[in-house]
């Protein structure tokens, strides 16, 4: 199935993914700057498109918060190692924010 989305390539990405967008808005919040921190720790930095920035069109789910769109560019931008040590932590986050 060559039609997947970017992040069911990896299955500890896709469970993460399903993970924040199955949780409730605040913990995506916080999730969002969680992955954010996480990415830039790692040194991944996020190109400039100003042409994508016009072309922009709010479709897909996590596109209705600028912090999860923010965030899962930050993803996007890491390499394959990065995502999933990403992935690993943004799903012992979310345990510990659903235990709280």
């Amino acid at each position: 199935m060559d039609n997947k989305r970017w992040y069911d390539k990896e299955p500890t990405l896709s469970l993460a993914i399903s993970l924040i967008k199955n949780s409730h808005d605040s913990v995506q919040k916080q999730c969002a700057e969680f992955i954010k921190n996480k990415a830039q720790d790692h040194g991944v930095v996020l190109q400039n498109n100003l042409l994508g920035a016009f072309n922009y069109v709010l479709n897909r789910w996590y596109d209705s918060s600028e912090e999860l769109s923010l965030a899962f560019d930050y993803l996007k931008a890491a390499d394959d190692e990065t995502r999933k040590q990403i992935a690993i932590a943004v799903i012992a986050f979310l345990e510990k924010a659903e235990t709280c």
